[in-house]
């Protein structure tokens, strides 16, 4: 093969893995003809891993809704898990440009920050995601909850507030609040 073939083919399949991975990406960005559901289940999915405990990492969620500005929480829900409801079947259609789909977290409880205290609530919390196109792409308008954090991000979260914390008195609350996250089943 000369050598102006092999560029030539070089370049066709770069610009054909370009092309892969912005079609991919595009649907990590809420592109409108992939499900809604799917921008709902990767943001909670985000959001069960602690992407909403920083200001850092907020940002990785902003791809995936109409607000621009988080509300300073004072608490977090503790989950097991949680399921989108995937087919179109279970939605609330309101027109082509915007669904409801229903969402159930398996909750475990609530940690309150300013006081480093759990409060168990375990059972089932059932919201209804408003998700519409804007600027042409699939974004969560509404509900704006304080995060749905996972029991073991939660307590690795704890941990490294404890490891942080230099005062004794707020020490000992984090830590107590780690031995409670810990006893949970």
């Amino acid at each position: 093969m000369n050598e102006r073939v092999r560029k030539f083919v070089l370049a066709a399949v770069t610009l054909l893995g370009f092309l892969t991975l912005s079609d991919r990406a595009s649907g990590q960005t809420g592109a409108l003809d992939h499900s809604p559901a799917e921008i709902v289940r990767k943001y909670f999915a985000l959001d069960q891993k602690g992407a909403r405990l920083d200001s850092l990492s907020y940002e990785t969620l902003a791809p995936f809704t109409a607000w621009r500005e988080e509300p300073i929480w004072g608490r977090a829900v503790v989950i097991r898990g949680f399921t989108v409801a995937e087919h179109y079947s279970k939605w609330e259609i309101i027109d082509r440009l915007e669904v409801v789909v229903p969402v159930s977290f398996q909750v475990i409880g609530s940690v309150y920050f300013e006081t480093a205290g759990f409060v168990p609530e375990a059972g089932v919390e059932e919201i209804r995601v408003r998700v519409k196109s804007v600027k042409n792409r699939w974004r969560i308008v509404e509900p704006v909850l304080p995060p749905h954090v996972g029991q073991k991000r939660m307590l690795n979260f704890v941990r490294e507030s404890w490891v942080k914390e230099a005062e004794p008195a707020k020490r000992e609350r984090l830590a107590g609040l780690q031995e409670e996250l810990r006893k949970v089943k």
